[in-house]
């Protein structure tokens, strides 16, 4: 089973992001924000992260730098998905490390084929 770690500090956005892809028979694991996010990726070793950008403590750009430049998790596919749909933002991400950039909210059926894209390569 396809493990997806999502990170994201509004729990309305967990909670919906979450039941789509269980009930599209992901195994979901949460985190609260970046720093979370981080030492859940290590510790879980999720098969991909959704990561949202605008978080405390540590951001979702910080997070990603981490998670991608750690050799224990930079094999691990984060797509970011926020509310920040800036050029600039993109960019940034993709220098972060990130492997995809998806805008909230996300419709379900691109959300899907980015996920199934990962998790087959």
């Amino acid at each position: 089973m396809i493990r997806i770690l999502i990170v994201d500090d509004s729990p309305t956005q967990l909670n919906v992001i979450s039941k789509v892809l269980a009930k599209h028979g992901y195994e979901i694991i949460t985190a609260q924000d970046g720093e979370i996010g981080v030492e859940k990726a290590v510790t879980e070793k999720p098969d991909i992260i959704l990561m949202d950008v605008v978080m405390p403590n540590l951001n979702g750009f910080q997070a990603t730098r981490q998670i991608t430049r750690n050799p224990a998790t930079s094999h691990i596919p984060v797509i970011m998905l926020t509310g920040k749909d800036q050029e600039t933002d993109r960019v940034w991400a993709e220098r972060q490390g990130a492997s995809d950039y998806l805008i909230k909210p996300p419709n379900e059926a691109d959300l899907l084929v980015k996920i199934k894209a990962f998790a087959n390569s």
